[in-house]
């Protein structure tokens, strides 16, 4: 019996660190750049359109090098060219097994990716195509959480998917608190007011304004994007 997906868009929100293998010094891993891209393709096989957005902190962090007394726009415009980067491998790896793949940048470069246009990202995804935004929202200041919540809202997504190193939201952290209890479903008032880091408070704020549900998991198992896609129970639903 087919599948049927609870969302038919999504945005899928991924850190720079996800293309890291635990231990290595190599920023990005082919192998886990196809894994992840596999386990597109599956959730895209569901009819499912599929946009990206992807950070860059595997190879820099703006932040971090601002605290170390580096000019916080330069920082993070570099930060932003390190999402390119990264979107090019996994365009490189979705491409390599058959999925027609369009990077967007918020920067204009031309030769190795297309502005951001959003009526051309909304047609890619009519049209089958995976789009991965890069490049932040093209401001410093701004987070990579900031972006796919403003890319999901623009583009009329049905949900954010923000994979992470752990299985949910807790209301302690779980590494250092045994007893901390995990959410399945939370909404965006409770976790406001138990000051739940779910995203940066910019990129919050987007999605509780707009009503744009907010799904928290562990990456570290590829299947669960699919599984988070038909509505089983992965990871946390932040909602309204």
């Amino acid at each position: 019996m087919p599948q049927t997906p609870k969302y038919r868009r999504i945005v899928l929100k991924l850190s720079g660190e996800a293309l890291r293998e635990h231990g290595s010094k190599d920023n990005i891993s082919p192998q886990i750049v196809n894994s992840l891209a596999n386990a597109i393709k599956e959730v895209q096989a569901l009819g499912v359109e599929v946009a990206v957005v992807i950070g860059g902190g595997n190879i820099w962090r703006g932040l971090a090098a601002s605290h170390r007394g580096m000019n916080r726009a330069t920082a993070d415009y570099m930060g932003m060219l390190a999402t390119v980067i990264n979107g090019m491998a996994l365009m490189s790896g979705l491409e390599d097994i058959g999925v027609t793949t369009r990077v967007q940048t918020a920067i204009e470069m031309n030769n190795v990716a297309e502005p951001f246009i959003l009526r051309r990202a909304m047609r890619h995804l009519e049209q089958g195509r995976v789009v991965i935004f890069v490049a932040g929202t093209g401001n410093p200041f701004f987070s990579t959480d900031t972006t796919a919540a403003l890319r999901a809202n623009e583009i009329g997504a049905d949900v954010i998917l923000k994979a992470t190193k752990v299985d949910g939201i807790y209301d302690a952290d779980p590494k250092t608190n045994p007893g901390a209890k995990k959410f399945d479903r939370i909404t965006f008032s409770d976790a406001l007011q138990s000051r739940l880091q779910v995203m940066d408070s910019t990129a919050f704020s987007l999605c509780m304004d707009n009503k744009m549900p907010i799904v928290v998991f562990d990456m570290s198992e590829p299947s669960n994007i699919q599984r988070a896609v038909l509505g089983e129970p992965v990871g946390t639903l932040v909602s309204s």
